[in-house]
């Protein structure tokens, strides 16, 4: 047996002992390798990097040199200091300080699809504008077609015109008609009203035998002069547009830029060309009504620039806008405000529910401390011209005596807006047998007095607001992207415009149910069989989708987006709730041998899975949807849950745009509200209110973006032609108050 050997032993036999002198085998420093897991660097993390927040900083900075300077030189010339370290400014001082503070040098900009509303954030009240221009053309807009009055006529099969007002819109117009003034009686018969049984029979009767009294022109002491195209100017803007006569030399077209709260895409050839009238129109403004003589660009550059722009916006329309303000106009610089904060600016409120009733676009937003919640942003493409197009129609049904009304004529227009605001009322004590009367001003012609009776039509068409399947939706989606794309991200292809839960909720309840893509489309063999091909492989059945949403609420009929987007006939808006969802369509009932249409029905769409705001990215949606219905929706989604901020937003109910003007259309909506919210136990909470101080509902908004101007210590949202032309549109990121 062979000893044990030691470990020197060992280490020697192996060539395992160590020889070197320990000494470092270079003199180069040794670099370890970097730790993955805690790798950290803090480029573009701190808001000091960014060149937006680093010349914010810069600014504020400045200010306080400045003040320490005059501080100082106060002090050094015997001048009182206040305690705050102010110091005590003459008069003239101070008198230029309180102008600059009040806002003489910012411009207020709030466009809408009719008017504009522009003035200067010191100004009381602003001016209202026409959003439109009038240019040389081949005819004029009442010429088009024929000269065919708007509301259109029904044409015969012989191609003549329907002779008979009762008959001219067609029979669904007049059922709609009729049953709609049936449904007021019988309320205003259980509200203990007075209703005579012929009312209607004694308007019509009146208004065939009516006639008109001719009055000269010097004896007209409220005549209209008509503007003078003599010379032929290129263009004319605002008010002198519209009072251009339809025969005059040369023609004269009125071009909309902005419609539906959408860019007019439709009458336009060219981007450059609708965003340079929305330019000239802005610029007439500021020199003819705000009496501002700016020729050059460094006029321009006085001046800072406010824009209000809607809640749900489209982002290529801001970045448009801030483009055109900086670059076309020259302001020294802009900011932007969404019109539900403005209005909570201008009403004083901090946490409410904003309904704006607009001329074409209603809009539906909640605030909550001076911040939009942004699931609650409803659009709704309906307003105060629809209720126009419905008031003409039901007094011309009505025999009216001047049957050859046209919307299209410059001053038919003006006079059926006149109409519509002096008499339109839902107020139950004052719809009856009423005698009233107009003028007829036109161009060339003699004034015309006319007497006329109405009954019910001064408060059905404000009231088809809550029933909008009444209004007549034909045409507003013609031309839509026809010039502007949506805005993608250029990194992973997201659409940038923002998304809201409760608009979502709505488009699902109207959307017709989007074809199946072609991998995704089973191929039918007879009535009931199926034909499997390589897309079945990939797609789900109904037991691998009840496995994978195992753990989820199953969502019930009235949530469900397929059972909701079931196309209605001629265009009728589905069935509601009494908590305002929408019931299951009939059509999705299950019928003995439909099991394997049921399946392929009840499946989600594949696009649906991918992205849950699919809806809002179609175009062939248009958002139409009862106003009190779109009301509850945006107040869920913006309560999630919370009954102490539902019954706050209920209480705070804030109803504001020129449509809403209407005598007693608050409390319609607030007992309409009650009606819908029986069951919920908030039908008690609901107030629906003006704004405070007899501020005009119609520039509530553009009143809070002139307090939003004036806060020129707090307001860090300005955007300069420094910033823009280093960053462009990405400064929109650093500026804005709400994520962009």
């Amino acid at each position: 047996m062979v000893g044990k050997k030691s470990g020197k032993a060992l280490l020697r036999e192996e060539g395992l002992e160590r020889t070197d002198n320990n000494m470092e085998q270079t003199s180069w420093p040794v670099i370890q390798p970097i730790n993955q897991k805690n790798y950290y660097v803090d480029f573009l993390k701190r808001d000091e990097q960014f060149l937006a927040v680093r010349t914010q900083l810069d600014e504020t900075r400045n200010k306080m040199v400045k003040q320490a300077k005059d501080r100082d030189r106060a002090l050094a010339q015997g001048r009182q200091v206040n305690e705050d370290g102010d110091v005590d400014m003459d008069e003239d001082e101070e008198e230029e300080e309180d102008e600059l503070s009040a806002g003489n040098k910012t411009i207020v900009i709030h466009p809408g699809s009719q008017n504009l509303r522009i003035g200067l954030a010191s100004d009381l009240l602003p001016k209202s504008v026409p959003m439109v221009i009038a240019r040389k053309a081949q005819m004029s807009e009442s010429e088009e077609d024929g000269g065919e009055p708007m509301p259109k006529r029904r044409k015969l099969d012989n191609g003549s015109i329907e002779p008979v007002p009762e008959k001219r819109f067609g029979d669904d117009f007049a059922a709609k008609f009729v049953g709609a003034s049936n449904d007021l009686k019988v309320r205003m018969r259980m509200n203990k009203r007075k209703v005579l049984p012929q009312s209607r029979d004694m308007v019509t009767s009146y208004n065939r035998r009516a006639t008109y009294d001719t009055i000269n022109e010097h004896n007209d002491t409220l005549h209209i002069d008509w503007t003078d195209v003599s010379k032929q100017p290129d263009y004319v803007t605002g008010h002198a547009a519209m009072r251009i006569s339809e025969q005059s030399k040369p023609r004269y077209k009125l071009k909309w830029p902005i419609q539906h709260g959408w860019i007019n895409e439709k009458d336009y050839p060219s981007l450059r060309a609708l965003y340079n009238d929305i330019a000239l129109i802005i610029e007439d403004s500021v020199r003819t009504e705000l009496k501002l003589d700016l020729r050059t660009r460094k006029d321009w550059q006085q001046y800072s620039c406010v824009i209000v722009i809607p809640d749900y916006y489209e982002r290529t329309y801001v970045t448009s806008l801030l483009d055109l303000a900086i670059q076309d106009l020259g302001f020294s610089r802009v900011c932007f405000i969404q019109e539900s904060l403005a209005a909570s600016f201008g009403a004083g409120f901090t946490t409410c529910c904003i309904v704006d009733i607009g001329a074409q676009k209603t809009a539906v937003c909640c605030v909550e401390d001076g911040m939009v919640i942004d699931n609650s942003r409803i659009n709704l493409k309906y307003g105060g011209q629809d209720v126009t197009d419905e008031f003409v129609k039901m007094i011309i049904y009505n025999h009216f005596p001047y049957a050859d009304i046209n919307l299209r004529r410059r001053y038919d227009f003006l006079l059926v807006e006149e109409l519509k605001k002096k008499y339109s009322t839902i107020s139950e004590a004052d719809i009856s047998v009423q005698l009233y009367d107009f003028h007829l001003r036109a161009p060339g012609q003699d004034t015309r007095k006319y007497t006329f009776k109405i009954y019910d039509e001064v408060a059905l068409p404000t009231l088809a607001l809550f029933r909008p399947e009444m209004f007549d939706h034909r045409g507003k989606l013609v031309g839509r992207r026809k010039l502007i794309s949506r805005s993608y991200d250029l990194y992973d292809g997201k659409a940038n415009d923002p998304t809201s839960a409760a608009q979502n909720e709505i488009l699902r309840a109207i959307a017709p149910p989007e074809p199946i893509p072609e991998p995704f489309r089973p191929k039918m063999n007879g009535v009931n069989g199926l034909i499997k091909d390589e897309a079945d492989s990939r797609r789900p059945s109904i037991a691998r989708v009840q496995e994978l949403e195992n753990g989820t609420p199953t969502p019930s009929g009235a949530s469900s987006p397929l059972r909701k987007s079931t196309p209605q006939p001629d265009g009728q808006m589905p069935r509601l709730n009494e908590n305002g969802t929408p019931n299951p369509d009939d059509s999705m009932i299950r019928q003995p041998g439909d099991d394997t249409m049921m399946e392929i029905a009840e499946q989600p769409h594949p696009l649906q899975q991918q992205d849950p705001f699919y809806l809002e990215r179609r175009d062939d949606i248009l958002p139409i949807y009862p106003l009190a219905h779109a009301v509850t929706s945006s107040i869920n989604h913006a309560a999630r849950g919370s009954s102490s901020k539902t019954r706050d937003l209920y209480n705070s109910l804030l109803l504001i745009g020129g449509a809403s003007k209407v005598a007693g259309f608050p409390a319609q909506l607030e007992t309409t509200l009650q009606a819908i919210l029986t069951e919920t136990g908030y039908s008690r909470e609901i107030v629906v209110g003006r704004p405070p101080r007899e501020i005009d509902p119609e520039v509530c908004i553009w009143k809070g973006g002139a307090v939003f101007g004036r806060m020129s210590r707090t307001n860090d949202s300005w955007v300069t032609p420094f910033l823009y032309e280093r960053l462009g549109e990405r400064v929109l990121a650093s500026k804005l108050m709400w994520a962009w």
